[in-house]
């Protein structure tokens, strides 16, 4: 038997765009045992995941905190890892593997700059869409994937049946209106017309509800829907995905809950403006799709509804 390392830091679209490709690590190494290198927000939603054996902290201090560096690289080389996937591929992660393993290869160190195509810079391959460029990564360490392209979240999601008997959530609709602050281009602001439009039209079949963030409760009170907490706390990630995998459809902004739906397997739509697009963030599944325009101002709640109720 022999260890082997996973590295994926955050945030919480990338951890359930990575799902396939920690499968697929697990099933190359079945007789091996599986460390994941995370941080903290992600601690409890890593320990649930049944591929990995056990889960490691990184508080990503700075880099001049020799004394932490120091003792998160020792604890890292007394692990006496054989193999190192790193599916953060951040500057960060590149600068462990100078201090772990300076001149390894793909053999050693399985990242997208060890198995980079030839004739390709960094800049240019990192404009792939995100689960393409996981699958050519585990392809070029050595493993074979089935689950990379196909990334499978379910083992995320928690029993909810005490909060949806709190908000009688049978059948219900679940909005994702909202965004981080700085990454205001991402956010739609006509949720308040489409919950109208789907109030008309279908009465109390469906109840229409948000769940939002801990620093994002103040502003779910300007968004006409129930707003599900638990004992007035934001639902931690385990909850939420559970929320999300029950609803009968989803309508998110492009964040981190909208990836959590498209790999739930759930029905939903996403809504992207101009900072991206869904095929290079890999979110269009077979039953969760995306609309793509140059302005999500001029996105009118009606053409979001139609598409709705055609999916419904």
């Amino acid at each position: 038997m022999s260890n082997i390392l996973i590295i994926k830091h955050g945030s919480l679209g990338d951890i359930a765009q990575a799902s396939g490709a920690i499968q697929d690590i697990f099933e190359n190494h079945k007789n091996d045992k599986l460390y994941l290198l995370t941080t903290k927000p992600y601690l409890e939603l890593f320990e649930k995941n049944p591929f990995i054996h056990e889960v490691i902290i990184d508080k990503r201090l700075s880099r001049f905190n020799l004394i932490y560096l120091f003792t998160l690289m020792k604890k890292i080389k007394n692990l006496k890892v054989s193999k190192v996937f790193d599916l953060q591929n951040s500057s960060r992660t590149n600068f462990y593997k100078k201090i772990l393993f300076p001149k390894a290869n793909s053999d050693i160190w399985s990242s997208s700059e060890t198995t980079l195509p030839k004739d390709t810079n960094k800049t240019d391959f990192d404009k792939n869409p995100v689960l393409d460029r996981f699958d050519h990564q585990l392809k070029n360490s050595g493993l074979k994937t089935q689950h990379t392209m196909k990334p499978d979240f379910n083992w995320s999601c928690n029993n909810i049946k005490n909060i949806k008997e709190k908000y009688n959530l049978n059948k219900f609709i679940l909005l994702l209106p909202f965004c981080s602050p700085h990454l205001s281009h991402k956010k739609w602001p006509h949720y308040n017309e489409l919950i109208e439009l789907i109030k008309n039209k279908y009465q109390d079949q469906f109840n229409i509800v948000v769940a939002p963030a801990p620093k994002e409760i103040n502003e779910s009170k300007n968004i006409n829907a129930t707003c599900v907490l638990d004992d007035d706390k934001a639902l931690n990630i385990l909850q939420l995905s559970s929320l999300i995998k029950e609803s009968s459809f989803v309508v998110a902004n492009d964040t981190g809950p909208a990836h959590m739906a498209a790999h739930l397997n759930v029905k939903g739509l996403t809504l992207f403006g101009s900072h991206t697009t869904a095929k290079k963030v890999s979110i269009e599944r077979d039953k969760f799709k995306a609309i793509q325009v140059s302005d999500l101002n001029k996105l009118s709640a009606k053409n979001v509804f139609e598409i709705i109720v055609n999916e419904l």
